[in-house]
């Protein structure tokens, strides 16, 4: 790593009325004590920070979880001489309060996290695979959906208070109007909270509800519906371009990708069959 250098991007994203995030480098970083107006959830990628946070002086090393709740004082400095790398989201209390509705419970509002670092390696390699969608993927349906349940699963996980998450409910025709709307529309760019919307049930019931139901997700099952309609106009004798931009993938690797992990073959092999 570059000791001259420091790495950072931050912005917002769409969902979820709008979340913050950063992609950071650090070398010889120092932050003084300091507090956000929304929580920290970060997880160490490479290297090791060190902070104060809660009366205590605190080691993350790499692969653990940063946990700072709203306006509280902490400071950040590097734990190692390569400094350290990570990727943090900033939501507000809003947010979580939005997903305690979700859960059916608006009482709880936002979470209180107790630990300041914490090893969870499912939990990491969730926030690494959300961050990376964010990065690359534009499906709007997968990126809410991990939002969604990325956020979740830690304050069901390491919330102060514990959280009795009732059996998803919704009714076999309501989901059968989602999934009859995603293979009617599968190139249709909806969102999470739109599908629920048109189901009638909050959007993590709609996602738990649905795999239970059809045995994936929707956007997992948005993905194979886009699948069944790119191979109907391969038949048709349409490009590999102009078929997977007609069924909704936003390029051709995107869709290559998952036809190969799908079908086994390549587009272009399955062309050649057909």
């Amino acid at each position: 790593m570059d000791r001259q250098k420091a790495k950072i991007t931050y912005g917002q994203v769409d969902e979820l009325d709008g979340l913050a995030y950063l992609n950071a480098d650090y070398i010889e970083q120092t932050f003084s004590r300091h507090s956000h107006e929304g929580y920290c959830i970060g997880v160490i990628s490479a290297g090791a920070q060190g902070f104060y946070h809660n009366g205590a002086e605190h080691l993350a090393p790499q692969n653990t979880i940063i946990l700072v709740n709203a306006d509280e004082i902490h400071t950040g400095y590097s734990a190692t001489e390569t400094g350290w790398s990570y990727r943090a989201l900033y939501p507000l209390p809003q947010h979580f309060e939005h997903i305690s509705q979700d859960l059916g419970q608006p009482e709880y509002g936002a979470p209180y996290f107790r630990q300041s670092v914490v090893k969870d390696d499912e939990l990491a390699a969730s926030l690494r695979h959300l961050f990376n969608t964010l990065d690359h993927s534009e499906d709007t349906l997968l990126r809410e959906t991990l939002i969604y349940t990325t956020l979740t699963q830690l304050v069901l996980k390491h919330g102060g208070s514990r959280l009795n998450i009732k059996p998803a409910k919704g009714s076999a025709q309501s989901l059968h109007l989602v999934k009859e709307f995603l293979d009617e529309y599968p190139q249709w760019p909806i969102s999470l909270t739109e599908l629920a919307a048109l189901a009638c049930m909050t959007p993590f019931s709609l996602v738990r509800a649905f795999k239970r139901q059809f045995g994936l997700p929707p956007h997992a099952y948005q993905i194979q519906a886009r699948l069944r309609l790119a191979r109907h106009m391969l038949k048709r004798g349409l490009s590999i371009k102009d078929a997977a931009a007609e069924a909704g993938f936003h390029d051709q690797s995107h869709f290559h990708r998952h036809f190969k992990s799908a079908m086994g073959i390549t587009p272009g092999h399955y062309m050649k069959h057909v």
